[in-house]
């Protein structure tokens, strides 16, 4: 791969398998681990200094607002750009009452958990978030992680022993994904949605292994497809198959499920029947933390002693559990109600007018509209062009996606008004035309095996 093409299209996989190729035997001493990183700082630089395609690692000067002053990773500002690209769907992290209650939690506790929650890093707020998570979900028990990275990580690791088989959909987050790796050498994948590829899978290792345990393990919305599995069909399977399920819901949770906002499992009837169900506050709760809910009350015991990711780390502050708490009441609230109506409408509206520009756009209404972009050089020049328009996309590429599948993940807030979408739509639809002409540019000395995409 040549210079302009690893810098324009090289993923940072590609980066260091490039870096690997060049260690030539004794440059680097022994193959020091870190040494072979030494060349990736200027790779990555010189995307921003060539092409200004450096998408990531953005900072916001200010609030999470719909408008917000953005700067690049190196500190250089980007001016006031309308804000398509940050987790804040309900538009909270900034409500007046959740900064009042993160001000009154700071009066009341001070600051910091200082403690695991297996010893003393419990507080008042925590306790009750927990007890208003397990009524509001409709399940026994409730047990908060530091993040929603850990409590999918740690779950998955707490229950499953070396034993034991994990069965994933093939596009589940990579904290499950990972947790099940460590857990065991036992671990599968079904093709994406498809039950009856869970089926085949569940009927082989049911053969295999009459007795051992299986975890199946889905998501309620997928973040980078915005489409949803059949909760019930995937229930029904595992408890056929003797295992059980466990549900990721950080992207729907508060979001979907107009009338509780309880996401899927609102939608599909299943509250309180799913075996496990993990998820985050950090998408519409304005909150770092996590949590796993059951209706088995060992499980919380299990967690509490048996998973490293809490019982080894310190608990969550009460200025976060405080603001959650808050956050759960303004979901469960009539103004909750309103954030999600105006969620969908939106959505629904942005999804429409993209798809009439001609754009694929993946999977169902949600807060999240991933725009189908193809390959990396593309992406990140359509990328690079709305910044420069004054608005601000996430770019998902290879390895979060396959390759040729990178996509511009807009992600919605319930503060985004109608000429915000029709700006971010004119913008793109721009942006696109600027990236295929610099492309085409870029590619009329190129022979047809050098070809950016």
């Amino acid at each position: 791969m040549d210079e302009c093409k690893l810098v324009l299209q090289g993923t940072l996989a590609d980066f260091v398998a490039t870096l690997d190729a060049r260690q030539d035997g004794g440059q680097h001493a022994h193959g020091s681990l870190v040494e072979r990183f030494r060349q990736l700082p200027v790779l990555w630089d010189q995307m921003l200094d060539l092409f200004k395609v450096d998408t990531f690692s953005k900072q916001i000067q200010g609030p999470l607002l719909t408008k917000v002053a953005a700067s690049d990773r190196r500190g250089r500002p980007l001016g006031q750009c309308l804000n398509f690209a940050t987790q804040d769907y309900l538009a909270l992290s900034y409500h007046p009452a959740i900064r009042q209650a993160a001000i009154d939690a700071i009066e009341t506790y001070g600051v910091h958990a200082a403690g695991s929650p297996a010893l003393v890093g419990n507080s008042v707020p925590s306790v009750s978030l927990e007890r208003a998570m397990s009524q509001w979900l409709g399940m026994a028990e409730c047990v908060l992680f530091p993040t929603g990275w850990g409590a999918c990580f740690g779950a998955v690791k707490a229950l499953v022993r070396r034993t034991d088989h994990v069965v994933l959909d093939e596009l589940a987050h990579a904290s499950l994904q990972e947790g099940a790796r460590a857990a065991t050498s036992s671990v599968y994948a079904f093709r994406h949605l498809c039950v009856n590829s869970l089926e085949r899978r569940l009927k082989r290792l049911r053969a295999q292994d009459p007795s051992g345990g299986i975890l199946v393990v889905t998501e309620s919305l997928y973040s980078m497809d915005s489409d949803v599995p059949d909760l019930r069909a995937h229930q029904e399977l595992a408890h056929r198959y003797g295992a059980n399920l466990l549900v990721d819901v950080a992207h729907d949770l508060g979001v979907l499920g107009r009338a509780h906002g309880l996401g899927a499992l609102e939608v599909q009837g299943l509250l309180g029947q799913i075996d496990l169900v993990v998820g985050s506050f950090s998408k519409a709760f304005a909150a770092n933390c996590g949590f796993v809910a059951s209706n088995h009350p060992g499980l919380k015991l299990a967690m509490r002693f048996g998973s490293g990711p809490n019982t080894f780390s310190t608990a969550p502050s009460p200025i976060q559990t405080s603001v959650a708490l808050k956050g759960l009441e303004i979901v469960q609230s009539s103004e909750g109600l309103a954030c999600r109506q105006r969620i969908a409408e939106r959505a629904t509206a942005l999804r429409q007018t993209l798809t009439g520009m001609g754009l694929q756009v993946l999977g169902q209404p949600s807060a999240i509209v991933p725009v189908l972009m193809g390959g990396v050089a593309r992406s990140r020049l359509t990328a690079r062009f709305m910044v420069e328009q004054g608005v601000l996309v996430n770019l998902v590429e290879h390895p979060a996606v396959a390759r040729n599948t990178s996509r511009l993940r807009l992600q919605l807030m319930a503060t985004h008004e109608p000429e915000h979408l029709q700006a971010c739509a004119e913008a793109l639809g721009t942006a696109i035309d600027q990236a295929d002409g610099m492309l085409s540019d870029i590619n009329a000395g190129r022979g047809p095996q050098s070809q950016l995409v």
